[in-house]
């Protein structure tokens, strides 16, 4: 399986400027490419080829006067920006056929100077060293390793983030490590307040750092917006205000790493909830909270790390009443508000935290577990000692 390795790197002066001129071919050959398959979209007439754009766009535009300028960076980090754009092509046709699995793909965009810049070398563009990493027309970065690469990179992408950081994006080959089976296994809740609640009654809480730090960004917002647009002074707001966002980024995946490794080495199967997080986030009122929590990314990270390290990962439905039915008889009691967070069965009249007896049924119907007893009652259930969240 492939996975990426990702590495903090420190270019001079005069390699920011190549790279921000490569960064700008990249763009503008994906930017030409892209105007002209809508073009030919708009005219009735086929997206051309891949091999015709790359003849057109990079080729013969390098003995134009208005692109000459293509031939001074390397020509691999160009084929390889319109193979991407191939690729996303593919995948939207086969999102609109229906042949694509999860959500809907959009079609491809221009790329903009503003955003995230990225160009990607394939073997022959670049080396590895022990200190530094040479790139074709670039030069030799100075490179942190903050761990050693387990194979050598089929191809490496550099970065430079909206809050002008640099890093180096190596794809490398692994071998899946299978870790000692364990009889262990879990479901788990995600919450707002609590950010996950186990299925044995362990509850973990997140850093949140969006809620810790508002007041910072609001005061960086105010003072982006008494700036003039496109002055220094903008620029320079600009670049704190994507700076404190970064810095959230890290705190928030370096928790969700964490506890992404723990739960897959400690555990067997691991059971988790479709959530609807797009939709949920259209709630104004939750959108900041759920948006500062992850779960999306931790989602992912399970799925990644479970295929990685040999472990079952399951998700149930989303439409599985998990907080309406009694985890120790199996009774449903019907639609419970967001503010009760404990109720009684009154079937079996068993007490139950809301989140845990989620987690508890999450990990039943993942087929990992059964309630103790049988199913049935004909009561309903109510809540008590009721605390808002």
């Amino acid at each position: 399986m492939k996975a990426r390795f990702k590495y903090r790197i420190y270019p001079t002066p005069g390699q920011k400027y190549r790279l921000a001129k490569l960064f700008g071919c990249v763009r503008v050959v994906w930017n030409d490419s892209l105007a002209c398959c809508q073009k030919k979209y708009s005219s009735g007439e086929k997206k051309p080829t891949n091999s015709e754009l790359q003849k057109q766009f990079i080729t013969q535009s390098k003995k134009t006067e208005d692109r000459e300028w293509l031939s001074e960076v390397s020509a691999i980090p160009l084929q390889q920006s319109l193979n991407d754009l191939n690729q996303a092509y593919q995948n939207f046709f086969k999102s609109t056929k229906g042949q694509q699995k999860g959500r809907p793909i959009k079609p491809p965009k221009f790329k903009s100077r503003k955003s995230k810049q990225t160009a990607r070398f394939t073997k022959g563009g670049f080396k590895v060293g022990q200190h530094k990493v040479y790139l074709a027309k670039i030069g030799k970065l100075k490179i942190v390793w903050s761990r050693e690469l387990p194979a050598a990179p089929s191809s490496v992408t550099v970065i430079k983030d909206s809050a002008h950081r640099y890093f180096l994006s190596f794809v490398v080959e692994i071998q899946p490590e299978v870790l000692p089976k364990t009889d262990n296994s879990v479901g788990i809740d995600l919450g707002i307040k609590t950010f996950a609640t186990f299925s044995d009654g362990t509850k973990v809480d997140a850093p949140k750092p969006l809620k810790k730090r508002i007041k910072k960004l609001r005061k960086l917002n105010k003072s982006l917006s008494h700036k003039t647009k496109g002055s220094k002074r903008y620029e320079k707001a600009r670049i704190r205000v994507a700076k404190f966002h970064g810095k959230l980024k890290d705190t928030r995946t370096d928790f969700l790493h964490k506890l992404s490794t723990e739960i897959i080495r400690e555990n067997q199967t691991i059971v988790l909830e479709d959530l609807n997080v797009s939709g949920m986030i259209k709630n104004r009122k939750l959108s900041r909270a759920i948006s500062d929590l992850g779960w999306r990314q931790f989602r992912k990270f399970l799925e990644g790390k479970a295929e990685k390290y040999g472990r079952d990962f399951r998700v149930i439905s989303r439409w599985e009443p998990t907080s309406q039915i009694c985890s120790n008889c199996g009774f449903k009691g019907g639609k419970l508000d967001l503010q009760v967070r404990e109720w009684e069965c009154l079937n079996c009249g068993a007490k139950h935290d809301r989140d845990e007896n989620a987690a508890i049924n999450i990990l039943v119907a993942g087929g990992q577990s059964e309630t103790k007893n049988g199913r049935g009652g004909k009561r309903k259930t109510t809540a008590y000692g009721s605390s808002s969240q």
